[in-house]
């Protein structure tokens, strides 16, 4: 019998660093989608601040404490990383396998991202807790400010080694240029 070994999505690749630029790979518990029914979104976010300790968060932004994040990913939809939750009064659905989840820390973790992204990420636009459903080059992603000079990315488990390898790029790119 073939004895199956579980890997990350980014077994193998990270972490990574160009200068004072470091890529990780973050594995949440569980990714999970909830995603409220019509007229229930008052409830569900009420079961969201007691379960995960954030509402529904507003768009492009998130909510969250005590080791969840609950990111806004579109309308009547957020993802919550963390422990696994069901939540009354929603659609659920585990995305745990379908994602990587990367971070991205250090000065310059912003210009590493201005090559591979269209959003405006200054400190004075994009804020710590914010969100934006995006590209990252050719890609669909999730790109969130964790801290003044991190960001958490999230794109299709498929597209993980395509990740990495341009956002590499972009942080040799910078590095090069301090």
């Amino acid at each position: 019998m073939a004895k199956l070994i579980a890997l990350t999505p980014c077994a193998d690749l990270l972490p990574l660093v160009a200068g004072r630029i470091t890529l990780s790979e973050h594995v949440p518990e569980a990714i999970t989608s909830v995603s409220p029914f019509a007229g229930r979104g008052a409830e569900v976010s009420a079961a969201l601040k007691e379960i995960a300790g954030g509402r529904l968060p507003k768009p492009n932004r998130t909510t969250g404490a005590r080791g969840f994040r609950v990111i806004w990913t579109g309308r009547h939809q957020v993802m919550v990383l963390g422990p696994p939750v069901s939540v009354p009064g929603a659609a659920i659905a585990d995305q745990s396998d379908g994602w990587a989840v990367l971070r991205l820390a250090g000065p310059g973790a912003d210009q590493v991202l201005a090559r591979l992204t269209p959003v405006d990420l200054r400190r004075d636009v994009f804020k710590p807790g914010h969100t934006a459903r995006t590209l990252l080059r050719h890609m669909s992603c999730s790109i969130t400010r964790t801290g003044a000079e991190s960001y958490e990315i999230m794109v299709f488990r498929s597209m993980a080694k395509t990740a990495v390898h341009d956002i590499c790029e972009a942080m040799t790119s910078v590095a090069a240029r301090a």
